[in-house]
């Protein structure tokens, strides 16, 4: 029998996959080999991409939310004729390949987001189709459809059985997001085994119920009709995200087809000759594409050209009808920011009142949200506590709801940390937007996966953490953070800042809206913080700085955040008693890290003795303090907080004027005893 085309090219990706997974003697070949129809339907039929220009803005956005299957991927992207060859094919998993063991946006041109954590990519997804509604309601015109993409995702049974996916699978059902198609990899196979073991819920039910528009196909492995047809049907549903559940066989056409070995172990020889042998290939043949199968994507590779070249005449248009929002689209996606931004951060004096962090950086957001278009800033409902909705924001809501449009850069998330963190992702990786995003600091690790992410993939993320220390007071040790900065900051790529005073708040937006490839922690005080001598917005760029100096200092008390006030009164309570003390702000303990050796002497002059203050856990300290006050219990070992209100809690964790004051007379007591002080934070 004579095959289509289709069908060739369906079991090309499959033996393509059997193949990559031999090759390496890693990875998942069962994904791929069941997904290869619905991923051939859409990359040959409905996707709107350039291979030729990966990041071309008005193309259709694709993620694999199922990650570990992403040899689909691979073979999907050097069919289209992206950067993938076959030779990259071939060096699937290998160190320094553009095939790596999960999707990474860094290494594989073509590719939107990093997966493989599940749930991560629908959730991403999420963002990435509200910031296209967004960046329509805002800058498409009559006539000028500058913005009308879709978001298409392949996703499996895992990514619906994590948290975050739900999280977010509600907020897209309630915002309406019309151009999100997601198809459903319905294998009925987990790690485990069948999945009756532990995920028996109607899956199509739980979506409608979140306000989803469903449908299925029975035979996913063979009907790439009624694949197309389904997805014809979600594209006319235009006021609902759309799941097709596509019933399909893990590991289609092996020996352990629709059985848990076909997820993550290479197909055995034997095993891939009997599958070429049934799909028409040489079972003697390895990595083959056939001509027809090239010039099938050969052509829709062609359209994909033309679909652009449509789109840059339409825009050319546009551009000169409306010149000023066609030069804040390609600014917005070049990832530059307005000219002179910077010139609106406010100012501080010690004159000024003294203001929690958290109100500071509201200041800092009002006055740079008319300057910078940009931002698009969330809660989980603690709107009124973190303080980052400036006043002229509106809210990001469908237009039915009467609660606000498209237009609206203010996203009211729920409860729902985990959730918000991963659509932020999702809202960066589609370009244009710097998301915003808040809760408490100790509910950062409620989502810390979409956090690593943001590092992982480089991403211009802002996680602004109110409430960040015992400061926090009554709510007691559930929402007192103790480890948080310390996984913070031993994170690579990320900055993570806690300001001591108002101005440094501004040096660190300062730092963090500059950083285009690096997400920020901001973490703020409820309590109110004075505003110090010597503190300045640009000190902040260099992580640490000497705020206040004696000549001739016996002692260096260095802080962050509201403890940074603490050392400035234990300083003069020092210089008092005859024993001169530098103070150092350290708002940023990473730009500090960066910083060159000179500097960092002129800042901890060697052979002075170093003391730390955070009303936090001490651990990560020595690197740069011979002693610390902290969250202890005397021995240098952290503990949880208490209930209570903040200023009690300092007195009974020692967190006082009196305890760093002894604190530094007895470590300069102890290094006069031993004869040398030890130098800190070396590199060998």
């Amino acid at each position: 029998m004579v095959q289509s085309v289709d069908q060739q090219a369906v079991d090309t990706i499959r033996v393509l996959a059997a193949d990559m997974t031999r090759g390496a003697n890693s990875g998942h070949p069962g994904a791929p080999m069941g997904c290869a129809p619905m991923a051939n339907v859409l990359f040959s039929k409905f996707l709107n991409v350039n291979s030729k220009n990966p990041k071309f803005i008005n193309r259709d956005r694709f993620v694999l939310s199922n990650g570990h299957g992403c040899a689909l991927q691979y073979v999907l992207l050097h069919l289209l004729g992206f950067d993938v060859s076959i030779n990259d094919l071939k060096n699937f998993r290998q160190v320094g390949s553009k095939t790596p063991g999960h999707p990474e946006v860094t290494d594989t041109p073509g590719l939107e987001v990093t997966t493989g954590p599940l749930g991560q990519g629908i959730s991403n997804a999420v963002g990435l189709a509200a910031a296209q509604e967004h960046l329509a309601a805002t800058y498409n015109r009559p006539n000028y459809e500058i913005f009308n993409n879709y978001t298409y995702v392949i996703l499996g049974d895992g990514c619906l059985q994590e948290g975050v996916a739900l999280e977010s699978i509600s907020l897209a059902g309630h915002w309406k997001l019309g151009k999100l198609i997601c198809l459903h990899d319905s294998n009925k196979i987990t790690i485990d085994g069948e999945t009756n073991i532990s995920f028996t819920e109607d899956v199509r039910k739980r979506f409608e119920s979140c306000g989803w528009h469903t449908s299925a196909v029975a035979d996913g492995n063979n009907d790439q009709e009624a694949i197309a047809k389904a997805i014809e049907e979600a594209k006319a549903v235009t006021d609902k995200p759309s799941l097709i559940e596509i019933s399909t066989t893990i590991g289609y056409g092996s020996l352990i087809e629709n059985t848990s070995k076909a997820h993550g172990s290479p197909l055995s020889e034997d095993d891939i000759k009997q599958l070429k042998k049934k799909f028409g290939f040489n079972p003697d043949e390895k990595y083959v594409v056939p001509q027809s199968v090239y010039d099938l994507y050969k052509a829709r590779t062609q359209y994909g050209q033309e679909y652009e070249a449509a789109w840059n005449t339409l825009f050319e248009k546009y551009s000169q009808e409306y010149a000023n929002e066609a030069k804040e689209i390609k600014r917005r996606f070049a990832g530059d920011l307005p000219e002179g931004w910077e010139t609106v951060l406010p100012r501080f004096t010690p004159s000024d009142p003294a203001v929690a962090s958290r109100k500071a950086s509201e200041i800092v957001l009002n006055a740079l949200a008319g300057s910078i278009p940009d931002f698009m800033s969330g809660s989980a409902d603690l709107s009124s506590s973190n303080l980052v909705r400036w006043k002229s924001a509106t809210p990001f809501q469908h237009p039915s709801t009467g609660l606000g449009d498209y237009k609206g850069q203010y996203l009211f998330y729920g409860v729902r940390e985990h959730g918000m963190f991963a659509i932020m992702n999702g809202f960066a990786s589609y370009g244009g937007s710097i998301p915003i995003g808040s809760t408490f600091l100790n509910f950062l690790t409620y989502g810390w996966g979409s956090v690593r992410l943001s590092a992982l993939s480089h991403l211009r993320v802002l996680y602004v953490m109110t409430h960040d220390s015992i400061g926090l007071g009554e709510d007691g040790p559930t929402h007192q953070p103790i480890e948080t900065l310390t996984l913070c900051r031993s994170t690579p790529n990320l900055l993570t800042f806690r300001p001591g005073d108002a101005n440094e708040v501004s040096g660190s937006y300062l730092v963090a809206l500059n950083a285009r490839h690096r997400p920020s922690v901001l973490a703020l005080s409820r309590q109110p913080l004075p505003n110090l001598e010597g503190s300045s917005p640009e000190s902040v760029t260099r992580g640490a700085y000497v705020l206040q100096d004696q000549p001739n200092a016996k002692v260096i008390i260095t802080a962050t955040g509201s403890e940074v006030s603490l050392a400035v009164e234990s300083a003069q309570v020092l210089n008092g008693q005859g024993i001169p003390t530098r103070v150092v702000s350290m708002p940023c303990t990473e730009l500090y890290d960066e910083q060159p050796r000179e500097y960092k002497d002129s800042v901890f002059t060697p052979g002075t003795p170093v003391v730390s203050v955070e009303a936090l856990g001490v651990w990560g300290w020595e690197r740069y303090a011979h002693a610390s006050v902290g969250m202890t219990d005397g021995q240098g070992n952290n503990v949880f907080g208490a209930s209570g209100p903040y200023q009690d809690l300092y007195k009974k964790f020692n967190i006082t004027t009196e305890s760093v004051v002894k604190k530094a007379q007895d470590t300069i007591s102890y290094f006069e005893k031993l004869g040398c002080v030890p130098p800190l934070g070396v590199t060998i």
